[in-house]
Order: structure tokens, then C-alpha cells, then sequence
């Protein structure tokens, strides 16, 4: 699957990770979470802006063949982002009456508010989800400028900057709102991560459409969090007002447009922190402190992220050993599960949601986005 040009051999769990992204790519341009949990049948701004960022970059080196002569993975990620655009662009009179409410300081009609999730053909999911979620719209804006930047798209069409220019206008009007986090909890807290996921799409589209000032508005946002986004001890918190981390606060040192560069004291003690706390034996890492989730089990994504942040301050020791504990956690077909029962925070809960909700999510595609992305990190880096 590599090319003749690529100097080395992929890993069975690299080339794995890259044919079961792309074979749980719908028609219209989503991913699938996961395709053997029901519930994970939807396609996640979220999660496929991992997704997308991560064929980005290894379309680079390790180019899938395609008929037109561009990497399979880029013109994946073009579908993504098209069907993304496609989401956002159809609900443009929900979102407009968000925006207006929020000006006249109204309360929100949820039924404006953009989804966390879609079937691929763009329907909602059932009524009874977490959907109000703000990290999403902002990865994605994030991750398409990644994608912009590699494949050199000029100019960006239009279709795409309608779709920005909304989101923009959208986030800006309700980054101050409670919402669920990534995991889908707290609906009634302002979550750290996801300001930080506001601040870099905010970032990124002053970068793809220049006529957007989103400058002003980041700037609110970091004084926010400034504010009331820290730990008595100076740590970023989990969310406001809560004396605890959790581990999505990497979120804050994503690359180009991220909150706090890798290196920023207050991001090495968030992590120092995230260690402390939620680095589990062997290396998984746990969500956070008070997670009942199967157990509170340890996540293979959140391993593979947290030896990402590694290589961004150039700790590629560190990087290896945690990307060696996802490796050996992937089933005989190279399937890496979303987390597992190594080291469980509390095991009594673990049986229930089994019963509810079926086994792990195994493969996860979030699992194996972030695998690309490290091995993209760590490509032609000495052992030491």
C-alpha cells in the first residue's frame, strides 16, 4: 500500500489503521465511530476531524494509490470535509436564529444548535442524546485547515467558506454556553477542552477565510480561561469551577492554532497533572478521576494522544513506550478498542454497561486516527 518512494515498511497496525478508516467511510462522506456498537453508527464532527487530520498527514509519505493521482487519504478526507460543510451549510436557518437569540441575549432552542452527530445522509440521531456539543464544529474548522494547507487548496471554495464563515459566526455566539463535553457529560458546566477546541478553529479560520476577524473573540476566550479556568494549584481544569483535570485538556496544545504551545508552563503542569492523576499502570490513560464509563477503563486514544504531546515537546522515549502499550493492545486483526479493563477505576460498573450497550467499541476509528497521527510524529526519529 506504500509507495515506492516510501524508504521503509509500514507496521501491519499501520497499514491496518488506514484500511479500516477507510473502509468505514459512508457514501456521503462521514465516518463511522465505530461499525460493531450500534450506538456509534453516526459520524462525529469530532471525532472525524481526528480523523481527517490524521489521513492528512499520512497522505504525505504513505500514499494510498487513487485514480486521479492524489493520495487515497487526502481525497477521503476531501469527502469529510465535504460532508461537514454539507451538515452545517443545510441547517443555515437553525443556526441563524441561534446566532440572533444569542445577540438579543435569548435562551437556546437546542433544536437550533448544531448536532454533535449525523447519519450520513445528514439526519439526527435520536432525541435522547448529548447533542449539544461545541468542541466539534471548531475541530473540524481546525482540522480542515490542516488539510488546506498540505493539499494546497487556492482558493477555498466557496461552498467551504459559506460553511466557515457560519461556524465561525455560530461558535462566536455561543462559546459561553454550557454544553456536553467530548464525552458527552456536564451539560450543565463550560468545559476547558472545549473552549480550547473553539480557540483553534477560531484560529484556523482567520487562516482560511482572511476576512474573518476572529482574533477578538479568542482573545475573550483566553481571558476566560484565565479567569476561571484553573486549578487552585494552577493546572487547567476539567471545567469551570471543578478542582480536577481531565485528560481531553491535551486539546490545548494542538498544533498551529493551539491555546498554549507544548512547552508553556501551564501546559506542562496540566499534563504533569493528567500523569499524576490519570496515567494508568502500563501506560493507558484514563479520562478522568471520577469516570464509571465500562469501569472507568484505560483509553487506548488517550495513550496514543498523550505520547502525540510527547513528540510535540520532543520526548520520543515517552512516545514510543506509550504507543508500544496501544500496539499490544490490538486484536489479531490489527483492531484497536476504544479503552480496556487492564486498570479500571471502578469495575463494579463494567458489567452494566456491557449489558446495555454491548462489548467495548472495537475498532475505534478515533483509536486508530490518533495511531497515524504519532506515526507520522515519530517517522525517521532516533530511539533516544
Amino acid at each position: 500500500m506504500a509507495t515506492k518512494s516510501h524508504p521503509y515498511t509500514l507496521s501491519k497496525l499501520h497499514l491496518h489503521s488506514q484500511q479500516v478508516i477507510m473502509d468505514n467511510q459512508q457514501p456521503g462522506g462521514g465516518y463511522l465511530a465505530c461499525p460493531n456498537m450500534p450506538d456509534y453508527h453516526f459520524s462525529w464532527f469530532r471525532d472525524g476531524a481526528f480523523i481527517a487530520y490524521a489521513l492528512t498527514l499520512d497522505g504525505i509519505h504513505n500514499m494510498l494509490p487513487h485514480r486521479v493521482g492524489m493520495a487515497g487519504q487526502w481525497d477521503s478526507a476531501t469527502k469529510f470535509h465535504q460532508w461537514c460543510a454539507r451538515i452545517i451549510n443545510d441547517r443555515a436557518k437553525a443556526l441563524e436564529r441561534t446566532i440572533s437569540h444569542a445577540a438579543l441575549g435569548q435562551p437556546l432552542v437546542l433544536a437550533d444548535t448544531l448536532n454533535a452527530r449525523y447519519r450520513d445522509e445528514g439526519a439526527a440521531g435520536p432525541a435522547d442524546w448529548p447533542e449539544f456539543q461545541l468542541d466539534g464544529p471548531g475541530l473540524w474548522i481546525w482540522s480542515l485547515a490542516k488539510y488546506v494547507e498540505v493539499c494546497r487548496i487556492s482558493p477555498l471554495p466557496m461552498f467551504w467558506e459559506s460553511a466557515v464563515d457560519l461556524a465561525v459566526r455560530y461558535l462566536t455566539a455561543v462559546w459561553r454556553s454550557a454544553c456536553n463535553d467530548c464525552w458527552e457529560e456536564r451539560s450543565d458546566s463550560i468545559h476547558i477542552s472545549t473552549l480550547a477546541a473553539i480557540y483553534a478553529g477560531l484560529g484556523a479560520a482567520q487562516r482560511l477565510v482572511p476576512a474573518l476577524d476572529t482574533q477578538a473573540t479568542r482573545d475573550d476566550i483566553r481571558a476566560f480561561i484565565f479567569a476561571h479556568g484553573l486549578t487552585p494549584n494552577g493546572e487547567l481544569a476539567k471545567s469551570v469551577g471543578l478542582d480536577m483535570v481531565d485528560a481531553n485538556l491535551l486539546l490545548a496544545a494542538l498544533p498551529d492554532d493551539g491555546l498554549l504551545a507544548p512547552d508553556d508552563p501551564l501546559m506542562l503542569r496540566t499534563v504533569a497533572r493528567i500523569e499524576r492523576d490519570l496515567l494508568a499502570e502500563g501506560h493507558g490513560v484514563h479520562r478522568h478521576i471520577e469516570d464509571t464509563y465500562y469501569g472507568g477503563g484505560a483509553w487506548v486514544l488517550l495513550g496514543v494522544w498523550l505520547a502525540w504531546y510527547k513528540t510535540q515537546i520532543g520526548d520520543f522515549a515517552a512516545a514510543r513506550k506509550l504507543t508500544g502499550w496501544a500496539e499490544a493492545h490490538a486484536d489479531a486483526e490489527g483492531n484497536l478498542p476504544e479503552q480496556v479493563r487492564d486498570a479500571m477505576l471502578d469495575p463494579s460498573y463494567y458489567d452494566g454497561w456491557v449489558k446495555q450497550r454491548g462489548e467495548i467499541a472495537r475498532p475505534l476509528l478515533w483509536s486508530h486516527a490518533e495511531y497515524l497521527i504519532v506515526q507520522h510524529a515519530l517517522r525517521g526519529k532516533d530511539n533516544s
